[in-house]
C-alpha cells in the first residue's frame, strides 16, 4: 500500500495547505526569478480552450510553446510548419507575414509586425516570447558524443495528483471496483539538440490503475517514447516510436488536438504540421512505429509511415467463434476488471504515404493510407448506425491545398474512403482591410464517409453525414475594440444518436472585447445553438423537437499593478427542448493572479459559485493548473469551487508547482456517480509537480 494512503482520512485542509506552505517557504529562501513562462502560457491556454473540445488535453500544445520559448523561431528564416506550431496564429496571419517578407524584405525589428494586416496588439503580445528576428550563430551540424552530452537541453517533469477522499471504486466491493491505487502519476523526460535530434519518454498512471502490480508490473499503465532525427541529408525528419500526423484540413488524416468553432473565427482553417513526435499522455490519438519525411525535389516531399498498435475494444464472440466490435475505446482508463479485459484487445496496422508540394504561395498534398484490424466491425441494428463502417479493412485517399492570392487565402480538401463516400471542404479567408477580415467555408460529408483519424470542421463528432456553411468576421479598432462574429448553418441528411431522422441546426456566436484602459479589458460573449432531437414518444421512430441552448458571458480582466491581476466572470445558460419549460444555470467566479517580476513565487486563486438546474445547463470554464496540465473545468449542479495554485523557482534549474482544489455541494450526502462516488458534500484534490532542466 502506498505511503500516501493516509491522505484519505486527513483533514480537508491541513494536509494540502501544509504541502503548499512548504513549497512557498522553499521559494522565499531562493534567489529571485521571474514567472513569465507561466503567465504567457496561461494567457494562451485560456484563449485556446475556447476553441477546443471540452476537457481537451493542452499539454502537447503548451509543451511545444515551452520549447520555442527556450529556442525562439527566427521569423526571417522560419518554415511554415514552425509558425503553425504557434497555435494562436491563424493561417491568414501566417500567410500575411510571409507575403510581407517577400514584398518588403526581412524584418529588422519585432515591432514591424504592427504593420502587417491582421496582426492586432494581442497577437503580437502573445507571439513575442517565442520569436526573434536575429540570426543565430552558425554551429557545427554533425552529431558527436561531445555535442550530445554538452550541447543538448534536457527536461524532466514529475507529477503527482490525488482525490483526498476515498471514492467508492477503492472500497472492497463484491462486484466491479478499481484494482489499483488512488494516486495519479506522470513522469516525462525530453531531450533536444538544436534542430537535429529529439527524444521523449512519457509514463502515465491514472487514478485506479495498477502501479508496479497486476498487469502493470513494469510500472506505468501507459508508456510512450519517440526518437526524432532531423535535417539528415535528404531526410528532413525520421521518427521512431510514437508520432502524430496532421495534414490538410483534417478530413483524411489528423491526430492530436484540433481547433473548432470559437472566438478566433479564422481558426477554422486548420494549420497542418505534418509529421511530429508524440509527447502527450493522451492514450489514443497517435501512431506507433516509424515515419519519415524525405525531400524528393526542392519543392516536393514524401512522408511515409507504418504503425502497429494494440487498441482497447469490447469484443463480442459470435456463435461461430469469431470476435466482433462496434466501437474503439478511447478513454485510456484501465481500472476495473472490465476495462483491463478490454485493454489492447484489438490489433491495428496502419501504413501509407503523403506526397506534398511546397511553394511560396501554394501548398498541396496527396494522402493515401490503409487501416487493417484483426477483428471485424459490425453496424448493429440502431437506425443511426445504418451507414457506419463495417469490416476489417479501410482505405482512405485525400487531396488538399492552400493557396495565397494577394489578400485572399484559399484552402480545401477532398477525401474518399473505400468502402464509403466522399467528404469535401472548401474555404476562403481575406483581409478586407487592416482592421477587418472574413472567412467563409462550405462542407459536404457523405453519410457513408469513414475514417478513424479525422478532425474536419463540423457540428458532429465525425466527418460524415453533414452539410453546412460557416461564415465569420473579425474586426479590430486600434487597441480598444475587438469584435468576432460567426454563423454556422448545418444539416444532417441521416439519423444520428438521439436523432431518428434528418435534422437541421445552427450555431451563432458573437464576442466583443473592449479595452477602455491599457490595464482593463471587458468582454461580452453570446452563443446560441439551435438543433433538433428526439422527443420521447414510445414509438419505434421518435418525432423531433426543437432544442435551444443559449450562453451569455460577461467578463473583465484588470491588471491592478505589475504584480496583481484580477478577473471576474458571470455566465448564464438557458436550455429548452420541445414544449418543455426552459431550464437555467449560472456561474460566477473571481480569479486573482499574483505574478511579481522580481520574486521566485507566483500564485493564483479562484472562488466560484455555480447553480445549474440540469446537466444540459452545465458550464465549462478554463482552469489554471500546474504547467502543461491546464484545461477546461466542468461546473454542474449547485455548489462552490475553489482552487489555489503556487509555483516557484527553487533554483536556476528546478521549479515546483502545487495545486489544491475543492468542490463543495451544500446539502448533498454524496458527490460523483458510480465508482467515483464520494461520501459527503465535498471533493478535495491535490497536485504537485517538479521540473528539472539541465
Amino acid at each position: 500500500m502506498s505511503r500516501y494512503t493516509t491522505l484519505y482520512v486527513s483533514p480537508l485542509v491541513s494536509t494540502p495547505l501544509c504541502a503548499l506552505l512548504t513549497a512557498a517557504i522553499c521559494c522565499l529562501n531562493t534567489p529571485a526569478a521571474t514567472a513569465q513562462e507561466d503567465a504567457a502560457l496561461k494567457n494562451i491556454s485560456s484563449h485556446l480552450a475556447e476553441s477546443l473540445p471540452e476537457e481537451e488535453d493542452l499539454s502537447d500544445l503548451t509543451g511545444r510553446l515551452s520549447d520555442y520559448r527556450r529556442k525562439p523561431i527566427n521569423l526571417n528564416q522560419a518554415q511554415p510548419e514552425q509558425l503553425k506550431d504557434l497555435v494562436f496564429l491563424s493561417a491568414l496571419q501566417i500567410s500575411n507575414l510571409f507575403r510581407h517578407i517577400r514584398v518588403n524584405g526581412k524584418l529588422k525589428d519585432i515591432l514591424e509586425l504592427q504593420g502587417i494586416d491582421d496582426f492586432d496588439q494581442e497577437t503580437i503580445t502573445r507571439i513575442m516570447p517565442y520569436v526573434t528576428v536575429n540570426p543565430e550563430p552558425a554551429f557545427h551540424r554533425l552529431l558527436s558524443r561531445r555535442r550530445l552530452l554538452n550541447d543538448g537541453s534536457n527536461e524532466l517533469i514529475g507529477r503527482y495528483g490525488q482525490v483526498l477522499k476515498k471514492q467508492k471504486g477503492f472500497e472492497e466491493l463484491p462486484g466491479s471496483r478499481y484494482l489499483g491505487s488512488a494516486q495519479r502519476y506522470l513522469l516525462k523526460y525530453t531531450y533536444h539538440l538544436d534542430d537535429l535530434l529529439s527524444f521523449s519518454l512519457t509514463g502515465d498512471k491514472d487514478a485506479g490503475e495498477s502501479f508496479f502490480s497486476g498487469k502493470s508490473r513494469s510500472g506505468f499503465d501507459f508508456l510512450s517514447a519517440s526518437l526524432g532525427l532531423y535535417k539528415n541529408g535528404h531526410f528532413r525528419k525520421i521518427i521512431i516510436g510514437d508520432y502524430s500526423l496532421q495534414f490538410g484540413q483534417g478530413l483524411t488524416l489528423w491526430t492530436g488536438s484540433s481547433f473548432g468553432k470559437g472566438p478566433d473565427v479564422a481558426g477554422v482553417a486548420k494549420k497542418d504540421t505534418g509529421l511530429k513526435p508524440y509527447t502527450s499522455a493522451n492514450e489514443f490519438s497517435f501512431f506507433r512505429g516509424t515515419a519519415s519525411t524525405f525531400t524528393l525535389l526542392k519543392t516536393i516531399e514524401l512522408t511515409s509511415f507504418i504503425s502497429f498498435r494494440n487498441l482497447d475494444a469490447s469484443l463480442t464472440e459470435s456463435p461461430a467463434g469469431n470476435f466482433t466490435l462496434s466501437t474503439i475505446g478511447m478513454s485510456g482508463l484501465h481500472r476495473s476488471p472490465s476495462e483491463i479485459k478490454n485493454k489492447g484487445s484489438l490489433r491495428q496496422l496502419v501504413y501509407g504515404a503523403v506526397l506534398q508540394l511546397r511553394q511560396s504561395s501554394l501548398e498541396a498534398g496527396l494522402i493515401s493510407y490503409r487501416t487493417v484490424y484483426d477483428h471485424e466491425f459490425i453496424k448493429g441494428n440502431a437506425r443511426y448506425r445504418q451507414y457506419a463502417f463495417e469490416g476489417r479493412e479501410l482505405s482512405n485517399l485525400g487531396l488538399y491545398y492552400n493557396k495565397n492570392l494577394q489578400h485572399i487565402y484559399l484552402f480545401g480538401e477532398t477525401a474518399k474512403s473505400m468502402p464509403g463516400g466522399f467528404a469535401i471542404l472548401q474555404g476562403a479567408m481575406t483581409s478586407i482591410s487592416r482592421s477587418l477580415s472574413a472567412v467563409v467555408l462550405y462542407r459536404n460529408y457523405a453519410k457513408d464517409h469513414h475514417t478513424f483519424y479525422s478532425q474536419g470542421l463540423g457540428a458532429g463528432a465525425a466527418a460524415s453525414n453533414e452539410k453546412g456553411w460557416y461564415a465569420g468576421i473579425h474586426f479590430s479598432k486600434g487597441t480598444r475594440w475587438d469584435l468576432s462574429v460567426y454563423a454556422d448553418m448545418f444539416h444532417f441528411p441521416w439519423a444520428k444518436f438521439r436523432i431518428d431522422s434528418a435534422s437541421n441546426g445552427a450555431d451563432l456566436m458573437g464576442t466583443l472585447n473592449y479595452r477602455p484602459r491599457k490595464n482593463l479589458k471587458l468582454m461580452l460573449k453570446l452563443n446560441l445553438r439551435l438543433s433538433e432531437q428526439n422527443l420521447s414518444s414510445g414509438l419505434p421512430r421518435n418525432p423531433l423537437g426543437k432544442v435551444e441552448k443559449e450562453n451569455c458571458r460577461l467578463a473583465s480582466s484588470w491588471q491592478m499593478n505589475k504584480n496583481m491581476k484580477i478577473e471576474h466572470r458571470l455566465e448564464i445558460t438557458a436550455y429548452r427542448k420541445g414544449t418543455e419549460a426552459s431550464t437555467y444555470g449560472y456561474m460566477v467566479f473571481q480569479d486573482a493572479d499574483y505574478n511579481p517580476l522580481s520574486s521566485p513565487l507566483a500564485a493564483n486563486i479562484r472562488i466560484a459559485f455555480f447553480n445549474t438546474q440540469t446537466y444540459e445547463n452545465r458550464i465549462y470554464a478554463y482552469e489554471d493548473d500546474v504547467l502543461h496540465a491546464a484545461g477546461s473545468g466542468l461546473y454542474n449542479g449547485r455548489g462552490f469551487r475553489s482552487y489555489l495554485n503556487l509555483n516557484c523557482r527553487l533554483s536556476r534549474r528546478l521549479k515546483a508547482w502545487a495545486r489544491y482544489a475543492v468542490a463543495y455541494y451544500p446539502g448533498k450526502e454524496r458527490t460523483g456517480s458510480r465508482l467515483d462516488e464520494i461520501k459527503g458534500s465535498s471533493k478535495p484534490e491535490i497536485k504537485l509537480q517538479l521540473r528539472y532542466q539541465f
